[in-house]
């Protein structure tokens, strides 16, 4: 079969995949109650993905399917107590969070920024600010939805130069919290997302990141589903805290597999640290020729400078996953070329990691194949965002054409590095001018 064949066939099976509902079901002892997703209708017959709650603690997940006419509370509770049987129990008491400013960057999706800010709004956290990021806008509707409907609640903040990193910086420069929490503007942030994510920065003080859970607000595209189903944002429910003095033993390329950590929609750092590590590097992110990669970045000059990331499962934020099968082409490209990006900034800025990159590389190539491979299904009661608790069983394949653009993109990235440093110095050269 020609490749043009081929992609038409995986278009096709692309375009048979069926929607997904979304649901929470919240154990608290013998009581079980369920509640569909945010921005979702209640749960009737089908495939329901279902996060699982020990009162209100996200512990997993589960793909449950409710039969025409059946009660759907009874019949995915009994796969949510297995999940939950699974679980190592409750942990410890959180302990007091600290001032946190929170910053969202946004470029024209004013209606997506009032759900996100909406959910801030309503965070249980003691301590906190709002800071809008208006990155590079064609438009006043960021600013008059902010200034309109949140008033002084929300910073409003415009930074001309297009580029998350830059927008990101220009929140940093602007926070007044101890701690400085970034996400997204198609996020919606639990009730006590925020809490969750800042609380270990209290009970650890050498810790300099955090990151959180997250999960698909919704799965009713065929691109959302496949994403999905293919492990999506989500880096599991187990607590984990990367010591970059004690290396994990099954981490051969750590720190440089920063995509294992966490994702910029659900992140957190101690605000002296990122500052002091000269912030997001403004050649990369979104809205640059690198495409990504600034999350990525960020956390490892934090652990490159000596400092610990601790990764928590109770800091969700529900995300707007794209929607279309060109969106899905957008991002795999992006992902790959912000992978490559960000190794090479990483690299430039810091070239004492060069030595230890080089003794990585080999395997960090073996790692990259494997990344971009295709990825057949596996088992067959697996879930978007994998079998009960965990993301790694698949139910559709991941389509050659993806994988290609993905490793197309990480050859480009450190040229697409290289052309946004040069655009990065042109604009501040007519800064100065």
């Amino acid at each position: 079969m020609s490749r043009a064949a081929r992609t038409r066939e995986e278009i096709r099976r692309f375009l048979a995949i069926g929607a997904v509902q979304v649901a929470e079901l919240d154990l608290n002892g013998a009581e079980a109650t369920l509640r569909p997703g945010p921005g979702s209708p209640p749960v009737t017959h089908g495939e329901v993905f279902v996060l699982v709650r020990r009162a209100g603690v996200p512990v997993g997940t589960f793909l449950g399917r409710v039969p025409e006419g059946a009660d759907p509370r009874t019949v995915l509770a009994g796969p949510a107590r297995e999940v939950l049987a699974k679980d190592t129990g409750p942990a410890g008491p959180v302990t007091s969070p600290p001032s946190t400013s929170v910053v969202v960057a946004t470029r024209e999706r004013a209606g997506q920024l009032a759900r996100a800010l909406d959910s801030l709004l309503a965070q249980d956290h003691p301590r906190f600010d709002i800071v809008v990021v208006d990155n590079a806008p064609v438009t006043d509707a960021t600013k008059e939805l902010v200034h309109r409907k949140y008033g002084e609640r929300v910073h409003y903040v415009r930074e001309p130069v297009p580029g998350l990193a830059v927008a990101h910086n220009t929140g940093l420069a602007e926070a007044g919290g101890e701690v400085i929490a970034f996400t997204d503007d198609d996020v919606i942030a639990d009730p006590r997302w925020l809490t969750e994510l800042t609380a270990p920065f209290t009970a650890d003080p050498l810790l300099g990141c955090t990151t959180g859970l997250i999960l698909p607000a919704r799965l009713r595209t065929p691109a959302q589903v496949l994403l999905e189903s293919h492990g999506g944002f989500a880096k599991g429910f187990t607590p984990t805290t990367y010591d970059p003095a004690d290396p994990p033993r099954d981490e051969a390329l750590f720190p440089f597999t920063a995509g294992r950590f966490g994702s910029g929609a659900n992140m957190a750092f101690r605000t002296d640290v990122l500052r002091a590590v000269g912030g997001f590097d403004p050649a990369t992110g979104a809205g640059t020729p690198a495409r990504g990669g600034d999350d990525l970045y960020g956390f490892v000059r934090v652990l490159a400078h000596g400092h610990r990331l601790h990764y928590t499962p109770r800091a969700l934020v529900w995300h707007h996953h794209r929607e279309t099968w060109a969106d899905l082409e957008t991002q795999a490209y992006g992902y790959g070329a912000g992978l490559t990006a960000y190794l090479s900034a990483v690299l430039v800025n810091r070239p004492a990691l060069l030595p230890a990159f080089l003794a990585r590389l080999p395997r960090g190539l073996a790692h990259a194949r494997t990344l971009t491979a295709v990825r057949e299904t596996e088992g067959d009661g697996a879930a978007p965002g994998g079998a009960p608790g965990d993301h790694d069983s698949r139910t559709h394949p991941w389509p050659r054409r993806l994988s290609r653009l993905q490793r197309r993109g990480m050859l480009y990235g450190p040229v697409g590095y290289l052309r946004a440093r040069r655009a990065v110095r042109d604009a501040a050269g007519r800064g100065r001018r």
